[in-house]
C-alpha cells in the first residue's frame, strides 16, 4: 500500500509539473501573440500617420498655390483698378483746368470789353 500510496504521489507531482509546464507553454505563447499584435498595430499606425503626413503636406502645398495665386490675381487688380482710376483722375483734373481757362478767358474778355467800352465813353465824354 505504501509502494501504491507513493506511486500516486510520484504521479500526481508529475501531472502537477506537466500541468505547469503547459501553464508556462500557454503564457509564453500568449506574451508571443501578444508582441505579434503590438507589433502589427504600431506597424499599421506609422503607416497611417505617414499616409495622413503625405497627404496633409499635399494639401498644404494646395492650399499654398492657391494663396498665392489668389494673391497675385488680386495684385493684378489691384494695378488694374489704381492705373485706371489715375486715368480717371489725371482726365478730369485735365478737364477741370480747361473748363477753369476757358472760364478765366472769358471773363477776362469780358473785363477787357467793359474796359474798352468805359474807355470809349470816357472819350467821348471827353469830346
Amino acid at each position: 500500500m505504501k509502494k501504491l500510496f507513493v506511486l500516486l504521489l510520484v504521479l500526481s507531482v508529475s501531472g502537477a509539473v506537466l500541468l505547469a509546464q503547459d501553464a508556462k507553454s500557454d503564457v509564453k505563447k500568449a506574451a508571443e501573440d501578444t508582441s505579434d499584435a503590438s507589433k502589427k498595430a504600431a506597424h499599421k499606425t506609422a503607416h497611417a500617420t505617414k499616409k495622413a503626413a503625405g497627404k496633409t503636406e499635399e494639401a498644404t502645398e494646395h492650399a499654398a498655390v492657391k494663396t498665392k495665386d489668389a494673391t497675385v490675381t488680386a495684385g493684378k487688380k489691384t494695378e488694374e483698378a489704381t492705373k485706371d482710376t489715375g486715368k480717371k483722375a489725371y482726365d478730369a483734373t485735365a478737364d477741370a483746368a480747361s473748363k477753369t481757362g476757358k472760364a478765366i478767358k472769358k471773363g477776362a474778355q469780358k473785363v477787357g470789353e467793359e474796359t474798352k467800352k468805359g474807355v470809349d465813353k470816357t472819350k467821348d465824354a471827353m469830346k
